[in-house]
Parts: structure tokens; sequence; C-alpha cells
């Protein structure tokens, strides 16, 4: 099964060449290794490079185990350098080399060389790649499947799709199984021996208990806003488990961001133009993995399909933050202050988008209740709804889209230039 990558193979075809090292960051089993190692592999071959000049190093091979050696590979590598033309370097788990940042410091100024790299979370992170090269690297970070790359391998109707993709998510390797029982053992299989190892060997987790019950909260909570005092005083009312500090809370969660699981979406004061620093919205990069955790307990189409809408939004290298609308409405003469909430403000550039996601909008009361914050926005910026359900685009007399949310994960260009 061949899966088309394209977003991030342009990225890659984009940075050739340009004196930096190309980190491939993103969860563990999302593709890193089959994006380098297979498509850019097969995009080099088809624009003639020759395939003596495409170098592959797989570090997790055991046939491969001396090049952990920074000489050996020094060497190998300058035998393999031929002549002037460019020489495609891709190493796979980067960090299975000791002081792997000293090898990488060195390759970036091999003439005829360009280097790309794939590297385990627990250790090349996001943070790594700004702290260790120094402006050498260029993260390029790679997402699970989105559902418009699912559904090219999908045999079904796109219903039946989104209900797979939002239960399954996007790991590649999750689809290729048969039926739901093995799906899930292995979503359980690899989020307890691959993700949870990842954290607890790059960090020091003094209470395992506590920070799997905080993954269960945040899994539980995806579109509520949180903060590391409400999740505390969550803890307090759990029998057979410590409460723990907000500042723990905090750390944990940034360990849980740091390992890709996790993304963070602030809450923005439209009106008083600056960010609310009391409460967030965390979403999973892969709704699979969220499901897992929960043991598929809380399938709930309108939370999930709000986490979709934010991956896509992300994958689409969109800033996305939570709108709040603060405003005052009058009740039997007496005045109240009240808050309105948009699900997303997009932000890329000098573009802005408002973004609602609205399950199901079985009549007039439910679309008044989806728009009434879009009304209170006093600026021209193209505002969105979002629908669960099959339909035409159209837009209303307020010039508010509404559109299917199928149309949307397959042809997001139609409304978001």
């Amino acid at each position: 099964m061949e899966i088309k990558r394209d977003l991030y193979l342009t990225k890659l075809i984009q940075s050739k060449e340009n004196g930096l090292i190309k980190v491939v960051t993103g969860l563990r089993r999302s593709g890193k290794s089959y994006l380098l190692k297979t498509l850019f592999k097969t995009h080099l071959l088809e624009t003639g490079v020759e395939a003596d000049h495409i170098l592959i190093i797989d570090l997790e091979n055991i046939r491969n185990k001396a090049f952990l050696d920074i000489n050996y590979f020094i060497k190998w590598l300058d035998e393999h350098i031929q002549d002037n033309k460019t020489h495609y370097l891709i190493i796979d788990e980067i960090q299975n080399i000791p002081n792997f940042t000293e090898l990488l410091g060195g390759l970036v100024t091999t003439e005829h060389l360009d280097v790309y790299v794939t590297g385990s979370n627990s250790h090349l992170l996001s943070s790594d790649v700004a702290t260790e090269f120094r402006g050498r690297g260029e993260e390029i970070h790679l997402y699970p499947l989105s559902f418009a790359e699912f559904c090219s391998v999908y045999s079904g109707n796109e219903v039946d799709a989104l209900q797979e993709y939002i239960t399954y998510g996007g790991l590649p390797y999750v689809h290729t199984l048969p039926n739901d029982e093995k799906k899930s053992n292995y979503l359980e299989q690899i989020y307890r021996s691959v993700y949870l190892r990842d954290i607890f060997e790059r960090y020091t987790i003094e209470n395992p208990k506590e920070f799997q019950e905080l993954l269960r909260i945040l899994s539980s909570c995806i579109g509520t806003p949180q903060n590391a005092n409400k999740i505390a005083n969550t803890f307090k009312t759990i029998k057979k488990l410590q409460a723990i500090t907000p500042k723990t809370i905090d750390n944990y969660i940034n360990h849980i961001e740091n390992a890709f699981l996790l993304e963070e979406a602030q809450r923005y004061d439209i009106k008083g133009r600056q960010y609310i620093g009391n409460l967030s919205k965390y979403y999973f990069q892969d709704l699979g993995l969220r499901n897992v955790i929960l043991h598929f307990r809380q399938i709930e189409e309108t939370h999930l399909m709000e986490n979709l809408l934010y991956n896509q939004l992300r994958m689409l290298g969109y800033q996305v933050d939570v709108g709040n609308i603060p405003i005052r409405t009058t009740i039997n003469g007496e005045q109240k202050r009240s808050n309105l909430e948009i699900d997303f403000i997009v932000n890329r550039g000098s573009q802005r988008y408002y973004i609602q996601s609205a399950w199901r909008l079985p009549d007039a009361e439910k679309r008044e209740q989806e728009i009434r914050p879009f009304i209170n926005v006093a600026d021209s910026f193209p505002k969105i709804v979002i629908v669960g359900e099959q339909m035409k685009l159209r837009r209303d007399e307020n010039g508010i889209i509404y559109i299917s949310i199928y149309q949307f994960l397959k042809e997001p260009q139609i409304v978001l230039n």
C-alpha cells in the first residue's frame, strides 16, 4: 500500500540543497522513514539523480552497527562522495550515534553533501532542532495521515471513512490491519511500548500512575478549556492517586507535547487583541492514540471533529488559537458580562479566518448559536462554519460560509487561500 504524502514531499523538494540539515520530526510510526527512504528517494531518481549519489543509512538495522563509530562514518562517507555533483545523505534514527550533533555539525559544512535525518522522539524533538543545531537545521514536522491521505487508500464511502478515521486515527500501519480488534491491539501496544517509554526514557517521571491519569484526563477533555490548577483539583477527587502540584502538571504536559502526542491551542481575546493565559485547549495529534488511552469509551463525534479540524489546520501550516469575545448583555435591566467562543482563529502571515466546528445544524436555533460569536466580531476576515454532514457549500446573508467537513478536509483551498 503506497500512500502519497505530497504536502511533506513538496517541503523536502523546496528545501533541497539549501545548506541546512533537514530534520524530519513527528510522532513515532507516522511515516518519517517512508517519507525519506521511499518517497523522497523516488523523487530524486525520477529527477535524474544517480542511484549511487543517494546514500541511505538506517541506524536501526543491526547490519549498520559500524556507523555508530563517528570515525568509521566519516571515512565511509569520504569514500562515497565521488565527484562534484550533489550527494544526498539520508540518516534514519540519527540519535543512535553518540554525540550525533557533533557529527551533524561536521556534515553541514561538507561540500557536495545535502543531509536529511529522522530521529526518535525521546532524543530528537522540535526544541532540539532549535538549540542543538543553532540555525544549521530546518525542521519539517510530519503529522499522521490526513483524512484526504487516508481516503486515498480506503475502499469504502466517505461517511464510513470518516468514522474509521476518527476512531483509529492516521498512523499508516493501523490501516493495513484487517479488523477492529487488531487495530485497537496495535494502538494499545505502541502507546505503552513506544510513546510512554519514549517519555519515561527522556524525563524523570516521579508519579507514573498520575502521569498516565493526566493523559486520560486530557483525552477526556479535548475541546474543553483546561489549566494546571483545574486539573490538580481533579486529581484530589480521584481515589488511590496522590494529589500532584500544578507545577508538576505543567511539566508533565510539556513532556507530552514534546513527544508530539499533544498540542496546545491558546485562548485569544479578539477585542482586546491579546492572549489570555489562564486556560488553554489541548488536542491530540492522532485520534487513534487519544481513543486507545480511553479504551475507546468516549467516541463523541462533536469533540473528535473539533480535534480533527485542528489537526488539519496545523498540517496546512496555520497558527491556530481559540477565540474569546467578551460581551455585555442586559437581563432584567441589569448588565452582565459574559464570553462567546470561536473554536478556531486561524492565522498565517496576513491571512486570518474564523472557524466554527458544528457536528450538526438541525434547526435555526442551533445555527444562530453557532454564528452568534461571528456577528460580534467587528472585522471583515472570512468566517466559516464547518458542518459534520454532507451538504453543498453556501453563504448566508451575513457572508458566513457553510461547508461540509468532507469537502473541507479534501479541498480546503476552496475556503482557505
